[in-house]
C-alpha cells in the first residue's frame, strides 16, 4: 500500500491499478554478490488486489498470491456451480505475516508529512519517509 503511494498515485485512485507497476519496481538484495532479484517468492496482500488480472499476472511470473478471496467474488463462483472451479489456494498462517508490514506502515503514517503525502515530488516523499524509518529505528530498536 505505501509503495503505490511513493510512486504517484492520485487522491481517489484506488490502489490495484498499480498493482503491477509496484511489483515491476521490486528489487530484493542478494545475500552475496549478484543483481537483485525482481521476482519475490509471493505477494501478501488484502482483499482489494484478490482480482483475477492480478492473480493471472501474479500466475504468470511464478509468484505465489496469498490473497484473500471477495465475498462477492466467492458468491459469484459458486453460482456457477461446476463451472466456478476451485478457489485459488490460500495460506492463513503466511497471510498472518502481513501483520508487520501493516504495523510498519501504521508507524509511518504517524508522521504527518507521510501520512498527508504534502510532498509534490516522488524523491522528496521518498526522503520524507526514510528519515521517518530512521527516527523510528532510532527511538525504538529491535533487540
Amino acid at each position: 500500500m505505501a509503495l503505490t503511494n511513493v510512486i504517484g498515485r492520485r487522491n481517489g485512485e484506488g490502489d490495484s491499478p498499480y498493482f503491477r507497476r509496484v511489483l515491476e519496481g521490486v528489487r530484493i538484495q542478494r545475500r552475496g554478490l549478484g543483481r537483485p532479484r525482481k521476482r519475490p517468492a509471493r505477494v501478501l496482500d488484502d482483499k482489494a488486489y484478490s482480482s483475477r488480472a492480478n492473480r493471472a499476472y501474479l500466475r504468470r511470473r511464478g509468484i505465489q498470491a496469498v490473497i484473500p478471496i471477495k465475498k462477492d467474488q466467492r458468491a459469484n463462483r459458486l453460482k456457477q456451480g461446476r463451472r466456478g472451479g476451485r478457489p485459488p489456494a490460500f495460506d492463513t498462517e503466511r497471510h498472518k505475516e502481513r501483520n508487520t508490514a501493516e504495523r510498519c506502515v501504521n508507524k509511518l503514517k504517524g508522521y504527518r508529512a507521510v501520512a498527508l503525502r504534502t510532498d509534490k515530488r516522488e524523491r522528496i516523499y521518498r526522503g520524507t519517509v526514510d528519515v521517518a524509518s530512521i527516527r523510528i529505528w532510532l527511538r525504538d530498536p529491535v533487540t
